[in-house]
């Protein structure tokens, strides 16, 4: 399985512009011929949270329209980042995935609220699991601050789940937490994890980029710089199966006295 990931670059609070720039990495990615793309978290507004009420997408509208049809004119796979989506009771931090038909293969809204920037003042948590199948493989969705719950990640490799996609706005100062925590989902869920981080800045933060492809064995088969980029890696979910046969970390669990 080939995979792009579009580390892009956000424009703080302006969808219309961020709208347009996605739309050209898509394209410019699709190209190559990938079997799946990935965008990150917030990529239509960015953080700007205490004007989601006027800037959100309601109901996901727009962003499935368009990631519906580029999935469709290239017959790819779309992990569609994560983006606000504007709901009855609330705006909800949402990632949808998309198949090479253009059908909605799965739909999650971040579980973890992020204190830190306030996400918890202006966003409602989900309330569901992140499982969706792409080309026969059980995948998950998680999204940014996600990654620091191991038991929640497990919740979705135990059930059989092969790649995690994760999709982040995640900060310079703690680039070496996201390495860190990234390469231990992976070799603790012997799992291939594709995570997508964004590049640049907002008014209050410089982010990491850094965006990761990392194997079931925790080795990084690929890295991005800082800058806007698309990253690009092959994945083999063979492997994954070979890991979890030659160290059975899923048989010998014992949950039953985890709690």
């Amino acid at each position: 399985m080939k995979i792009s990931l579009i580390q892009l670059d956000i424009a703080f609070g302006n969808p219309g512009a961020n709208y347009a720039a996605a739309e050209q990495l898509i394209r410019r990615a699709a190209a190559a011929k990938p079997d799946c793309l990935i965008l990150p978290e917030l990529w239509t507004t960015g953080y700007d949270l205490t004007r989601l009420e006027q800037i959100a997408d309601p109901h996901g509208a727009q962003t499935k329209a368009m990631i519906s049809a580029l999935a469709r004119e290239y017959s790819i796979n779309i992990v569609a980042g994560s983006v606000a989506s504007k709901q009855p009771a609330g705006i909800t931090n949402s990632m949808f995935v998309f198949n090479r038909e253009g059908g909605l293969a799965g739909e999650y809204s971040k579980l973890h609220l992020f204190r830190l920037m306030d996400e918890h003042l202006y966003l409602q948590p989900g309330e569901a699991k992140g499982l969706f199948t792409l080309d026969g493989a059980l995948c998950a969705g998680l999204i940014c601050y996600d990654i620091r719950f191991p038991e929640w990640v497990r919740a979705h490799t135990a059930l059989g789940a092969e790649v995690l996609f994760v999709s982040a706005e995640w900060p310079m100062p703690r680039l070496s937490h996201w390495r860190a925590l990234l390469i231990s989902r992976a070799i603790e869920n012997q799992c291939y994890v594709i995570a997508c981080n964004r590049a640049g800045a907002d008014p209050a933060n410089v982010f990491a980029g850094h965006s990761m492809i990392i194997d079931p064995w925790g080795d990084v088969i690929g890295e991005a710089a800082e800058s806007e980029m698309i990253l690009s890696g092959s994945i083999d979910l063979q492997k994954v199966r070979e890991v979890r046969q030659q160290i059975p970390i899923f048989t010998d669990r014992r949950p039953e006295l985890y709690l």
